[in-house]
């Protein structure tokens, strides 16, 4: 595998802070207070781990669409087929408690994490996706699992 250009690397650890955020203020009343006060309910606890992880989910819908372009006929089409099953797992399952919800985005993002070593394998993605893709899947998933917990 070939390094993580720089930008992408900062920009994909940038896109973890909400993430750290909402575990960070599950456990920290004074985080929370201040996350309260300064954004409001909507950016604190499981809040924003439920929405920015569907936000982030259904992003990557994109960028696998994106991948799917490089590719030709069959492998194009199920490339494009693949490509929009992150984004219909968060419409159609996430919902209802924040426990469930939390659950079904860990698997969501698992699943993601499968499509995307799919493209990498057929050479669709950058040498480097992987290295990128496995460590955010991580910490993403670490994260959500403090809803569970």
């Amino acid at each position: 595998m070939t390094p993580i250009p720089r930008s992408a690397l900062v920009l994909g650890l940038a896109g973890l802070l909400p993430f750290l955020w909402g575990a960070l203020t599950l456990f920290s009343e004074a985080a929370a207070g201040a996350g309260m006060q300064a954004f409001g309910p909507r950016f604190v606890g499981p809040y924003v781990l439920l929405s920015y992880g569907t936000v982030i989910l259904s992003f990557m819908s994109g960028v696998l669409w994106g991948f799917a372009t490089r590719a030709e006929g069959r492998v194009a089409s199920t490339g494009y087929a693949l490509s929009v099953l992150p984004a219909l797992w968060a419409f159609f399952f996430v919902g209802g408690g924040p426990v469930s919800a939390a659950i079904y985005l860990i698997a969501g993002f698992v699943g993601l994490l499968g499509l995307d070593w799919l493209f990498w394998t057929q050479g669709l993605a950058p040498r480097w996706w992987m290295s990128l893709r496995i460590g955010l899947t991580v910490v993403v998933v670490a994260c959500l699992s403090m809803v569970v917990i």
